[in-house]
């Protein structure tokens, strides 16, 4: 009595790149719609309420145009949510390579760049790595152990 209630599936294929490693893909996707095409209301009617006028205002309601529907944002909204959020191209893509960029999945296992840091820290590694001279001059004196000085 409202409307038309149109019920149908929609099949397609999507491009785009994969999250991890941006090579291109397609997914084939099936999303399936429900929507409610509501009569006009006519003029000088005044059955109409105040909730269908404000969802017609904020774009809720499809109104019939005649005898035709339109059917392109219905099926716009379906796919967009049926997309996920981060594609992949595979499961277990390893992605790109942080320092070089290289694409993981072509360069193997043994794929390495040194030791691992980053030379931005490079400084740190002095303050941390142990002063030699401090080791030879007296072995036990970081240790609180063999100490013979009394505090007085």
């Amino acid at each position: 009595m409202e409307g038309v209630l149109v019920s149908g599936t929609a099949r397609t294929v999507a491009t785009g790149d994969c999250a991890r490693c941006l090579e291109p893909l397609t997914l084939d996707l099936e999303v399936g719609f429900q929507e409610l095409f509501t009569y006009p209301a006519a003029d000088g009617d005044d059955g109409a309420d105040d909730d269908s006028a404000i969802s017609e205002a904020a774009g809720d309601v499809h109104l019939l145009d005649g005898d035709l529907l339109d059917l392109e944002p219905v099926l716009r909204d379906a796919v967009v949510l049926a997309l996920p959020l981060a594609p992949l191209c595979r499961e277990d893509c390893p992605g790109l390579c942080a320092e070089c960029g290289a694409r993981l999945a072509d360069a193997g296992p043994g794929h390495g760049h040194g030791d691992g840091t980053d030379p931005r820290w490079a400084a740190l590694r002095v303050l941390a790595a142990p002063d030699p001279q401090d080791q030879q001059e007296d072995p036990d004196a970081g240790s609180g152990r063999g100490s013979d000085r009394q505090e007085g």
